[in-house]
């Protein structure tokens, strides 16, 4: 089945465009989203050097009706957001596509990782474009072949991580060494390696069961 990854520019006048486009170091990873009847409600987990600032901003916005910090600690943030214009939960549910979670929201964009039907694909751009939603389709590829097996942004850190030695025995780097390195915050390198090393795995376990047969 094809995958595809997009890049998303969030339209401004929406909560979440202009507010990540004012703290574009601030990471918005949306953990769970669910569309109503002409609203939406997001799991937000923030990550931020000035919590308290974009948290104001957050309170400013005039599409954002509801806010509710769940938890918090220094530099971070769990938050349940509702807003008037969920414009990326619109488009999904509207194309019967829902995306991957989570995923990040730096700086007006979102990058999407998607495995479906050429149709549902095709529906999802075609809900963005009557939305006004901006997009780059980064590739577009056959997901179940094994060259394929991980995104360009996954394979790119397990090919860092192999050359720092953190797969080595001992290991020749700690995590939060190769999240120095690569410049991303250590949970963000944490999540792409889990996610990563989740499909080597399932891959490598489908092709046995598949021998044994």
């Amino acid at each position: 089945m094809p995958e595809a990854k997009l890049t998303i520019r969030i339209p401004d006048q929406t909560w979440i465009g202009d507010v990540s486009r004012a703290f574009p170091e601030a990471r918005f990873r949306i953990l769970a989203g669910i569309p109503g009847d002409g609203t939406g409600v997001a799991l937000v987990e923030l990550e931020a050097a000035r919590v308290d600032d974009v948290l104001d901003a957050m309170r400013a916005a005039d599409t954002l009706v509801a806010l509710d910090v769940l938890q918090r600690r220094d530099g971070h943030a769990l938050l349940q957001a509702e807003t008037t214009l969920p414009l990326l939960l619109l488009a999904s549910s509207e194309s019967g596509l829902p995306p991957e979670m989570p995923f990040d929201i730096r700086d007006g964009e979102a990058t999407w990782t998607l495995t479906a039907p050429r149709e549902r694909l095709s529906e999802l751009g075609e809900q963005f474009e009557r939305l006004g939603v901006a997009y780059d389709l980064d590739y577009l590829r056959d997901g179940d072949a094994p060259s394929r097996l991980l995104t360009d942004r996954q394979a790119e850190v397990v090919a860092a991580a192999l050359d720092a030695g953190y797969y080595d025995t001992p290991r020749g780097c700690t995590l939060t060494d190769l999240a120095d390195r690569e410049g991303m915050a250590k949970s963000t390198l944490s999540e792409v390696v889990h996610r990563a090393e989740e499909r080597i795995v399932k891959h490598y376990a489908a092709d046995e069961r598949e021998r044994g047969t």
